[in-house]
């Protein structure tokens, strides 16, 4: 298998499920800035110019978080990172998807790139609140979630991957405060030994 991330973007949840599995792996840094995703030796692999990008052993290309999310979950149960049953899946794809779909290009989208929402810098003030707004009340789901438990679904699984990253962004990257059983969930992600090396190896460590 062959991961294309980018140092610190949502692909670091990915990051993190590769090293929960612990079977070999390659990893290689896309550089977003500098247009990396859009020249032709990554558009050749994906044309959506985006990461995280999962080439597989046969060679065949997966893309899209929560896709390969759970691929990696279903293909290595040994990891125990799928969920037990339907309903504990079901579960675990909201968890997934109300945190790509709605936390990451709802809202964290408008925070990092309003210039995409409105020309207007006047404009693009209300535009990045509008995204932290939608950012706050998105944790607050899953803080409420969280209530009385380690982890979104009681045992670990691949959604709590998802939750790990937007809280690294919101705390590391714009230095906000988690709510209390998210900051919590998180302090227990980064004493994993997997988020540890992908830290490490991110080079934001």
């Amino acid at each position: 298998m062959k991961l294309y991330y980018a140092p610190g973007a949502c692909s670091i949840g990915i990051h993190v499920l590769l090293e929960e599995i612990g079977k070999p792996y390659e990893a290689e840094a896309v550089n977003l800035r500098d247009g990396g995703q859009f020249q032709p030796g990554f558009t050749a692999i994906n044309p959506k110019s985006k990461v995280p990008t999962l080439v597989r052993d046969d060679g065949s290309v997966l893309t899209e978080y929560p896709a390969i999310a759970v691929w990696l979950a279903s293909t290595f149960p040994e990891a125990k990172l799928l969920p037990q049953g339907a309903e504990g899946l079901a579960r675990a794809l909201e968890f997934t998807d109300y945190a790509v779909a709605t936390l990451h290009m709802q809202g964290f989208s408008r925070i990092f790139r309003p210039a995409n929402f409105a020309s207007s810098e006047d404009d693009q003030a209300a535009v990045k609140a509008r995204g932290e707004e939608i950012f706050t009340k998105g944790l607050g789901v899953f803080d409420k979630a969280l209530e009385g438990k380690d982890w979104l679904l009681g045992e670990f699984s691949f959604a709590d991957s998802a939750l790990f990253y937007l809280s690294f962004w919101w705390a590391d990257r714009l230095k906000k405060p988690l709510p209390a059983h998210v900051a919590k969930h998180y302090e227990r992600m980064k004493a994993r030994p997997s988020v540890q090396r992908v830290l490490k190896a991110e080079g934001l460590a």
